[in-house]
């Protein structure tokens, strides 16, 4: 059963002259956790803002629990929570003022649903007197979570939820998205990240307002065809440079300590990489064969 249904959305702003969205079109079922791929400026916030009934596609069409997110936007935030990418809950109310303002808000009570917030406000709990304001960035956004959860959604979307956090919060607020999927949860998260893909059941990557690819983290890894090889020298700049002026050179990036490459023919002798690269007087010259990642396979769907 499909939870969330786009059919060709395209939106744009500034009269048309910027295309924020280019006919996406995907479903996510019931009970998954379904990660929206891409970089700053993608398209994934201005997609959050349509499923959420904040702004209105200038054509195609989506439905969140087969409430039609035009017709019959009312319905949708009663049984949808929301967090979006900047923090925009009350900076000048405490943890327990917000949290109870929001539960006001939906005709609930923080008691009434605790049980569902109880392992995520457990940890801010002991701080629920002080301004949300002076919370740290992992605090807020517990915060943020327990306010979007207190009325008891079926569908949870969360924008870019783990942007400007330390890698602790992040894996702890990881860790708390597997928890809400085991409840029944479905949860759509968007991330610039692209190793948070791997922590989804399904993923869209997205760049520009188009859809590259739906399907698993593995299935989009499996579908990365191409020999991958990592290089480095004692002069990596320079060896970037050499590797993509290579005749046979298909892609060359940097990642971390090592830039990936692939040929343009699948066949092509490793051993003329590195003939080359002696010709140009590169010393320390590493090459190992390796297996591709989530971010690999970002940018190969971007070439093509």
């Amino acid at each position: 059963m499909n939870t969330v249904i786009i059919g060709d959305i395209k939106k744009s702003y500034d009269k048309g002259k910027v295309q924020a969205l280019k006919g996406v079109s995907f479903s996510v079922e019931k009970g998954e956790l379904f990660g929206l791929i891409g970089p700053d400026g993608a398209g994934k916030t201005t997609l959050f803002r349509i499923l959420t009934t904040l702004l209105v596609p200038d054509s195609g069409s989506a439905q969140v629990l087969n409430y039609d997110t035009v017709k019959v936007y009312k319905e949708i935030p009663k049984h949808v929570g929301y967090m979006p990418g900047r923090f925009s809950l009350y900076q000048d109310l405490t943890v327990e003022e917000n949290l109870d303002f929001f539960a006001t808000v939906f005709n609930t009570s923080i008691e009434e649903n605790y049980d569902l917030i109880k392992d995520i406000y457990v940890q801010i709990e002991p701080f629920k007197k002080r301004k949300a304001g002076a919370l740290s960035g992992g605090m807020k956004q517990k915060l943020a979570l327990s306010c979007a959860l207190i009325h008891k959604p079926q569908v949870l979307f969360l924008d870019e939820p783990t942007t400007g956090v330390d890698a602790v919060s992040r894996k702890e607020f990881w860790e708390m998205l597997k928890r809400l999927k085991a409840q029944g949860i479905t949860i759509l998260v968007s991330t610039p990240y692209m190793d948070e893909a791997s922590l989804c059941d399904r993923v869209a990557l997205i760049q520009h307002g188009e859809i590259l690819e739906v399907n698993t983290p593995q299935g989009v890894i499996q579908n990365f065809k191409k020999p991958l090889w990592a290089v480095r020298s004692a002069n990596m700049f320079r060896l970037l440079k050499d590797l993509r002026a290579f005749e046979a050179t298909n892609s060359c990036y940097p990642f971390g300590e090592t830039h990936h490459l692939t040929l343009k023919n699948d066949d092509s002798n490793i051993g003329n990489v590195e003939h080359y690269l002696q010709k140009q007087s590169h010393e320390q010259v590493e090459i190992k064969a390796i297996q591709p990642n989530i971010e690999d396979c970002f940018m190969a769907l971007m070439r093509n």
